[in-house]
């Protein structure tokens, strides 16, 4: 494990034990958008991820989904997601998770994904496989789509842009043997790592969301790309990710 994956291991253990001490407490509530809520939690927690990162790499770059750029440097640089799924948190609803991504020349090099609740950390490093709770993991073996169990959300922007895959939801409810929608990009993403489920797409996601369990995925034997089948970057917004063996099948649907 390197230090930069060790650190991040750490970081997002503290973020979250915070996370679990307040949850069910009175929370300051404000609206980024009509379905895009943020609490003082969440930026409690990404100061706090901030503050550790810093400590132990002053010189990297910092981007964090409530406090943009905390400290700038063109590479390497975190992506943080101090709680992805906080509706979900709001509500205490059990499925939230802290997320840290490390980039290094336009390539996720360390992705770590902590459910707080479960006490699960998912973790990956490029070229060194992935790992839950420092066992390894793989994606599943389902070959067939009416076989699978898939996942997606739906964007912050829901209720004002066409583009509210609702029309993609609608294709897969008849294919696929069922669908979630359970509010945290990052721990799905994971769950595809640990074969939970077999596939996941979604759209106008941030790249805080999914940089680290992307690279979980891939580093557990699957496939991630945009939904469009071009190559995955995180700044393009949405992602697609399966076990390899549906991901041909799973683009020819996105793209009817």
């Amino acid at each position: 494990m390197s230090h930069e994956l060790e650190t991040a291991d750490a970081v997002a253990r503290a973020a979250g034990k915070l996370l679990r001490e307040q949850l069910g407490k009175m929370r300051l509530v404000r609206h980024k958008g009509p379905a895009d809520l943020v609490t003082d939690l969440d930026q409690q927690a990404e100061e706090l991820i901030a503050s550790l990162l810093r400590g132990a790499f002053p010189t990297y770059g910092l981007v964090g989904e409530e406090g943009g750029e905390h400290f700038v440097s063109d590479n390497p640089r975190w992506l943080i997601d101090p709680i992805d799924g906080t509706v979900n948190y709001i509500r205490g609803y059990p499925f939230f998770s802290v997320s840290i991504a490390l980039e290094r020349e336009g390539e996720i090099a360390v992705g770590v994904v902590y459910n707080p609740i479960l006490d699960e950390l998912f973790v990956a490093e490029k070229g060194k496989g992935a790992a839950l709770n420092r066992q390894p993991i793989q994606v599943s073996a389902t070959a067939i789509l009416d076989q699978s169990v898939l996942a997606s959300g739906f964007p912050y922007d829901v209720w004002t842009s066409e583009a509210d895959n609702s029309r993609e939801w609608r294709r897969f409810l008849k294919r696929a043997l069922s669908l979630r929608s359970d509010g945290s990009a990052a721990l799905d993403l994971c769950h595809v790592a640990a074969g939970r489920i077999d596939g996941y797409w979604e759209l106008e996601l941030g790249p805080w969301d999914m940089a680290a369990g992307a690279l979980i995925v891939q580093e557990a034997g699957g496939s991630v790309t945009q939904v469009n089948g071009d190559h995955f970057y995180p700044y393009k917004r949405n992602v697609l990710a399966s076990n390899g063996r549906l991901h041909a099948e799973m683009l020819a649907v996105l793209k009817k």
